[in-house]
């Protein structure tokens, strides 16, 4: 079975993900299509960055992931494909792939080059689909674009360490479906700066010392239930290796949510301070 999965900015209420579906069976029958996400907010790259890296290990090696953001083709925006730890990426030069490839270093990187025989009219997904059901059938990136050993950078909000060490500056770029705010800050870089440090995270005039394990990590004794926790603010690094700011069972219609309670948006400040 050959995977491809699909993430882009263009919702759900237009024809636009169906057509994409349609193109990518119509090439390629025996193609398996899996959603991730279709509700990037529009041409957000650091979001879009984030969704695809948090999830594309869940799938098998061999997947095709076709990203869909900010993929309009100009001198200033190539279109390239990426072999990375066993998949295959295609998408716009914007910077997308960048984190990724800061944690692994890519199998091979090109840059696409057959918009020219593709038919005049062809859409930049047109130029997607081929590429991603020609790679879907076992063929070589060779084939379909001239290798290259430099991508785009994310060029905004990366995470910052002070010259004293003593703190890292990120922001939110992600808020999910739970009102959970995921910040650009790893686990790898807090252990790395910590050096056994204890510390504290300071966004929006809040403070919450240290991250606990999981959601549930709280203290449950005869007095207290995890019920009587329901609400309580907490910090973790989520399974994709983020800070995230949460709330315990968050609900909008009952407790509230971390962006909802705290008010906290994209492109908001979290610092990790070390004590």
């Amino acid at each position: 079975m050959s995977i491809i999965t699909l993430t882009t900015d263009f919702g759900l209420k237009d024809h636009f993900v169906g057509a994409l579906k349609g193109k990518i069976l119509s090439a390629y029958n025996q193609a398996a299509i899996i959603d991730i996400s279709h509700h990037i907010d529009l041409f957000n790259i650091p979001q879009a960055s984030y969704i695809i890296g948090a999830a594309y290990e869940s799938f098998p090696e061999g997947t095709v992931h076709l990203i869909g953001v900010d993929a309009e083709y100009s001198k200033q925006n190539r279109h390239i494909a990426m072999q990375l730890n066993g998949h295959f990426f295609i998408c716009a030069d914007n910077g997308i792939l960048s984190l990724l490839s800061q944690k692994i270093v890519p199998q091979k990187i090109v840059e696409i080059n057959i918009h020219d025989r593709l038919p005049e009219n062809a859409s930049d997904m047109d130029v997607f689909v081929t590429v991603a059901c020609h790679l879907a059938k076992g063929g070589s990136l060779n084939v379909i674009g001239r290798e290259t050993n430099e991508i785009k950078p994310i060029q905004e909000l990366q995470p910052t360490v002070a010259d004293d060490k003593n703190s890292i500056r990120g922001c939110v770029v992600y808020i999910d479906h739970f009102g959970n705010c995921v910040t650009n800050i790893t686990q790898k870089q807090v252990r790395e700066a910590a050096r056994g440090r204890d510390f504290e995270i300071n966004f929006s005039t809040k403070i919450i010392k240290g991250v606990k394990k999981g959601y549930s990590d709280f203290t449950v004794n005869e007095r207290f239930s995890l019920k009587n926790y329901e609400g309580e603010k907490l910090a973790i690094f989520n399974e994709a290796g983020y800070l995230e700011i949460a709330i315990y069972r968050s609900n909008p219609s009952t407790v509230g949510t971390a962006s909802s309670l705290f008010g906290l948006k994209y492109r908001d400040v979290v610092s990790v301070v070390f004590k």
